[in-house]
């Protein structure tokens, strides 16, 4: 009677049991035969009663063979397990290792696998009055004796002792299963897509969605986004306070691997790590390429510990960025910039011709203090960045001055040419300062004072110093990382971000010189000059070369053109786009001299030089007017072997390419099958046999659990006393969160808010709700409703009954 009134109750508040039991028939007080049935989406679940009420739910597994039985023998606890976790999923529920024996050898001779809701969690009576306050949890215990026991024997196997097949709890639905805990695991391809995307910065949910498409459906990812997301915490944790430490132990590895890569750092008297410098053989052999002129600028909010990053950068034959070295500091002082200016040199072997900065004044100082020519090395010439200058001078003269009248146009065209000598640029300065009355104003003197060392004018007999005039290659490269490198990033995910940067920026290089390798570009003239430059140099620069060239066809006026003497003829050409100048050309079968030098500065011949030599019949570009930075060549013959790299170090990036080989593969059979029931059939069999074949393949496999993956990511955590500790957190003046913002900043920020305007009068200082008008409008309008209803009332006694 009690178990049909409780029948009637399950029925009446709908009950559901699991997708995941066998049918039972029959309805009674006993255990053995009560049982129910209900079908929940399609599937039929039901359970046993007790004469106490209390329902067991009996699993239902669609492959019998899958089904555990008594007396079963295993070759090894592993493959039990194994076993016994496939009926369960199949089944929709979890299985755990529980309680075991060992003998005197300290081997285990019974092992106990049972349903993860087994036993019961300790609860908190509320007897303790200082409880603190946790999460709201939930708890899936509830003493479920579903398990499976199994017996080790004398021929090294493990035979099943005892089976319990019946559950307390219900099962799993068919669309709940990939929630289950054993359903759910951060496979190694799961792994290894998520270390790939996190490369690229790409984060958690991005990852998962993408896994989602990748695999046809979330069900079949096996996994959830909180797990992608505890992988990601999991990393951090496994790095911790090891952080400088396993930087360090990379670089070490990396040293050992390739006898070009060079490293540094430094530590506080703590043992914080401070500084770190490094660059490998690629960046060295760049540096002795395309070395002359090196760009230097800090980035910020790359790292969780707010060090700056600073990158070396160049410009390689492509005209394209190219990173020398690198460095982490944590203040932009004199002793830190000289500490990375000094191993710069010392890895590279040499001074580079120019390096552009701001006006960062610790620069100022390090710069010449270290570029030197102390160790007998030619001296750098420092250059300040023309941009930074030119952005101070609404700030420092006014907006008035600057945009509301000719002041900058005027005062650009002799900042910026580089057609004019010296005399010219301060006569020109001069006079624009006279003109405006400027004669007073102190920043524009202290310019002045330097313009030695920002104006165009100056480096015009220095070879390739016109290669860079501003911090735009930096400023350029600072936004490149950007896109890899986030502020909450360890040492150890920058580094994997930094390495993934810097694929990509040489994978460019490479498509570039396959571009130029594979293909010949167009000539428009008719002179073979140009067809000689083609073959020459990279499509980038040629194109520059094939600018020149037809402009020194149709855009030259030749004033006049002296006999040949030794070999040489003098001319004086007139550019139509440049006004009131006539330059200067000396030409002879080999080489080529204009006024203008721009081969000096920029290593590429102008077109007035190559009107000349087309006036005495030249049609191959003579070679000493041929940079080899700027052809295709030119990395060739270098002195730095950059494949000393020793194979094992690049076997995790060989496992990921197999791995991504395994995949598509795979994909590409489930293709062919289509909606084919019997070819997805044969497929389904195949993996199934080839899920067996490794199995039974070598014994036991070793798996490659999360640990060693990570392990194998960041490198092994450090065994020992760590000599070098992470560093402390950093306050720089370029920190986005720290620094203080100017004035003119505040302005454009605050230029780009919607502007808000009062309802009621119109105004920009306050809204309708605190308008002073508004108290005038409420009583005009009390006002009128007294005078309304005195009038409603003399017209009502007037009227009258």
């Amino acid at each position: 009677m009690i178990t049909a009134d409780l029948l009637k109750i399950s029925d009446n508040q709908g009950s559901s049991c699991g997708d995941s039991s066998r049918i039972s028939s029959g309805v009674s007080t006993d255990v053995s035969s009560g049982a129910c049935s209900a079908e929940n989406e399609g599937s039929v679940t039901s359970y046993s009663m007790s004469p106490g009420g209390q329902r067991y739910f009996i699993p239902t597994c669609g492959d019998l063979n899958c089904i555990p039985a008594k007396d079963m023998v295993f070759e090894s606890l592993h493959k039990a397990y194994k076993f016994y976790k496939n009926y369960g999923q199949q089944s929709g529920f979890t299985v755990r290792r529980s309680t075991e024996k060992k003998n005197g050898e300290n081997n285990i001779i019974l092992k106990h696998f049972v349903c993860s809701r087994e036993g019961f969690n300790d609860v908190n009576d509320g007897s303790c009055s200082n409880v603190v306050k946790r999460r709201r949890t939930v708890s899936q215990r509830c003493g479920c004796k579903a398990k499976i026991v199994v017996k080790y024997t004398s021929l090294d196997r493990f035979f099943v002792l005892s089976f319990v097949e019946t559950h307390n709890h219900p099962l799993a639905t068919e669309t709940g299963r990939q929630f289950l805990r054993a359903n759910r695991e951060m496979s190694l391809g799961l792994r290894t897509l998520v270390f790939g995307a996190a490369k690229v910065n790409i984060g958690n949910s991005k990852s998962f969605s993408f896994a989602k498409e990748l695999m046809g459906g979330y069900s079949n990812v096996g996994a959830t986004l909180r797990d992608f997301r505890n992988l990601d915490r999991d990393l951090k944790c496994y790095v911790g306070e090891r952080d400088g430490q396993m930087m360090i132990e990379k670089f070490k590895v990396m040293q050992e691997t390739s006898a070009s890569f060079y490293y540094a750092y430094d530590v506080d008297p703590a043992g914080h790590l401070m500084k770190l410098f490094w660059a490998d053989a690629i960046g060295r052999r760049n540096f002795e390429i395309y070395g002359d002129v090196v760009s230097f600028d800090a980035t910020f909010d790359t790292n969780k510990y707010n060090l700056i990053f600073a990158p070396f950068t160049g410009v390689d034959k492509h005209e394209k960025c190219v990173t020398f070295a690198s460095c982490l500091l944590s203040h932009e002082s004199v002793t830190d910039y000289s500490w990375a200016f000094g191993h710069f040199v010392k890895a590279m072997g040499r001074n580079p011709v120019l390096i552009i900065t701001d006006q960062c004044a610790a620069m100022k100082v390090a710069v010449p203090a270290i570029f030197s020519s102390i160790n007998g090395l030619v001296a750098s010439k420092h250059r300040l960045c023309m941009w930074h200058i030119l952005q101070k001078f609404p700030v420092k003269l006014g907006n008035r001055l600057c945009k509301e009248t000719d002041f900058m146009e005027k005062m650009k065209i002799y900042i910026w040419s580089s057609n004019i000598d010296i005399d010219e640029f301060e006569r020109g300065w001069e006079a624009v300062i006279k003109e405006f009355k400027l004669e007073g104003n102190k920043w524009l003197a202290d310019m002045y004072e330097i313009r030695s060392s920002w104006i165009p004018a100056f480096f015009r007999d220095e070879p390739m110093f016109g290669l860079m005039r501003t911090t735009s290659r930096s400023e350029s490269e600072n936004s490149f990382f950007a896109q890899f490198h986030k502020q909450g990033d360890t040492l150890c995910e920058f580094w994997l971000r930094y390495q993934s940067a810097m694929d990509k920026q040489r994978n460019e290089t490479a498509r570039l010189d396959h571009e130029t390798n594979s293909s010949i570009p167009t000539c428009i003239s008719t002179w073979f000059i140009e067809d000689d430059a083609a073959d020459l140099f990279t499509r980038a620069i040629f194109y520059k070369f094939q600018e020149e060239i037809i402009a020194s066809c149709v855009g030259m006026q030749i004033k006049r053109m002296s006999e040949e003497v030794d070999g040489v003829t003098h001319l004086e050409i007139r550019d139509v786009k440049v006004k009131d100048k006539l330059f200067k050309v000396s030409v002879s079968l080999n080489h080529a001299v204009c006024s203008c030098k721009k081969f000096v500065m920029c290593g590429i011949l102008c077109r007035h030089a190559f009107c000349g030599l087309k006036q005495i019949g030249v049609t191959k570009l003579p070679r000493t007017l041929v940079l080899n930075r700027w052809m295709k060549i030119a990395d060739s013959g270098t002195s730095l072997d950059s494949v000393m790299v020793s194979n094992d170090y690049f076997k995790l990036e060989r496992v990921s390419l197999t791995l991504t080989n395994i995949w598509f593969d795979f994909r590409e059979a489930v293709n062919k099958a289509g909606l084919h029931s019997d070819r997805l059939a044969f497929v389904q069999r195949t993996i199934k046999q080839l899920n067996t074949d490794l199995d039974n393949h070598g014994g036991d496999v070793v798996e490659f659990t999360k640990r060693d993956h990570m392990a194998a990511m960041v490198g092994d955590q450090p065994s020992g006393e760590l000599t070098v500790l992470v560093p402390k957190s950093c306050k720089n003046k370029g920190n986005y969160f720290k620094r203080m913002v100017s004035e003119r900043e505040k302005a454009v920020m605050n230029s780009k808010k919607r502007i808000r305007k009062c309802k009621k009068c119109s105004a920009l200082t306050h809204d309708s709700r605190t308008c002073p008008k508004k108290n005038e409008v409420v009583m005009e309008a009390a006002k009128n409703a007294v005078v309304t209803e005195a009038a409603e009332n003399e017209v009502a006694k007037n009227v009258g009954p």
